[in-house]
């Protein structure tokens, strides 16, 4: 068995998340969903502290850019859909395959909702006839006039709920757009070429080659907690994993000083020895990519991270809605940060660094912060001459 050096897992984890030269590169159409493949999913979310959290992504890769032209190329020219992947996420329609399998999957064995769906087929009819009718529609255009009562407005808008979910996992409804972050559903065949599924018996080797091009070296337990939809019966993965190391598609490797068992594809060996390193500066969304298996996180950077945002605030350690902070292939801080809209004024309200920063990662934080204020329109950056230690004032490593 081939042993690694963990700086080799974590350049090449780096460069699978394109990462190498954080805010450097050109977003194109083909950038954008060579990335998002690449990562296996670009995941969505309401928080607006600083920007929504797909955004920030973008940024930590792409840096400054034009959200409208960005939204153009994901609801207009359909450079990604809108599924489920590690959770809410936008994927490479070059990846619709892969999905549309997941999507006939839901339809059939899917508990819950689907199992919901079926048992009340005149709610669906309803939605899809609405749909087909009047174009995109959203939940709230199924909401009852207040003055039909609170309990009839419930349970006619409750269903439909219901039934919009259903629809769009099973495939039959896209996100056409999204209005105020809201999701607009249209007709899949009206918004996006129809696509044949992968078949049913390759899809669980399918969905375990994403998350190992996503992550180039994996952990057992990145497994199943990176890609986290579908859920698998019990053993499937592993009968999967067995197949794709008996075939050689698939390699054990041991991690040096790394507990545990861990695996990459076979084509990924010979770049464990050449992984480019990272060079550059960047704040990370608490939900990109890189975090989202917060263990991996530990094992490979050292760097225990947890979201504070359901913390009660006198708990919180570092803040509300921290950013980590990447500096040449470290998470060596976090940032603490808001967006003041009304005023274009982003507010640093606290950083924290790890042990190890140096003068040079000062720097970085200033240029980044430079860059997200003008990502976010903000004319003022308040608060981080307070907040970043003066050159010199750092230990080096």
């Amino acid at each position: 068995m081939r042993v690694v050096e963990p700086e080799s897992v974590r350049r090449l984890f780096l460069s699978r998340q394109h990462l190498e030269r954080p805010r450097s590169l050109k977003l194109t159409p083909r950038t954008l969903e060579g990335f998002v493949s690449d990562a296996g999913g670009l995941q969505l979310d309401s928080i607006n502290v600083l920007e929504r959290g797909h955004y920030l992504t973008l940024w930590s890769r792409f840096g400054v850019f034009d959200k409208a032209r960005l939204d153009r190329m994901v609801y207009g020219q359909r450079v990604l859909e809108e599924y489920w992947a590690h959770a809410a996420c936008l994927v490479a329609s070059r990846d619709l395959p892969g999905w549309s399998r997941a999507m006939a999957g839901y339809r059939r064995g899917h508990t819950g909702w689907a199992g919901w769906l079926k048992a009340n087929p005149g709610v669906r009819q309803r939605v899809l006839a609405a749909i087909r009718d009047r174009g995109p529609l959203s939940t709230a255009d199924f909401e009852r006039p207040r003055s039909l009562g609170k309990a009839s407005g419930w349970w006619d808008w409750k269903p439909s709920h219901h039934a919009l979910h259903c629809l769009w996992m099973s495939g039959r409804l896209a996100v056409h757009s999204r209005r105020h972050f809201s999701k607009r559903y249209d007709l899949s065949e009206r918004v996006r070429r129809t696509v044949p599924p992968i078949p049913a018996s390759e899809f669980c080797s399918w969905h375990l080659a994403k998350t190992f091009r996503a992550l180039g070296v994996a952990a057992e337990s990145d497994l199943s907690r990176y890609l986290t939809f579908p859920r698998f019966v019990p053993g499937e993965r592993q009968r999967a994993l067995k197949a794709m190391l008996g075939s050689g598609e698939a390699v054990e490797v041991a991690v040096q000083g790394l507990p545990g068992r861990w695996y990459c594809l076979a084509e990924d060996l010979p770049r464990l020895a050449d992984a480019p390193e990272s060079r550059g500066t960047t704040f990370l969304s608490p939900f990109d990519s890189l975090l989202w298996h917060r263990a991996r996180v530990r094992a490979l950077f050292g760097f225990d991270y947890k979201i504070e945002v359901y913390t009660p605030a006198p708990k919180r350690l570092f803040g509300y809605y921290c950013l980590p902070i990447l500096h040449n292939g470290r998470l060596i801080g976090r940032l603490d940060a808001k967006n003041h809209r009304p005023e274009k004024r982003l507010e640093v309200r606290r950083v924290h660094f790890e042990a190890g920063a140096d003068d040079a990662a000062i720097d970085g934080m200033r240029e980044s912060l430079l860059s997200l204020a003008a990502f976010l329109g903000a004319d003022e950056v308040a608060g981080f001459k307070a907040a970043l230690p003066t050159r010199g004032s750092l230990s080096r490593p």
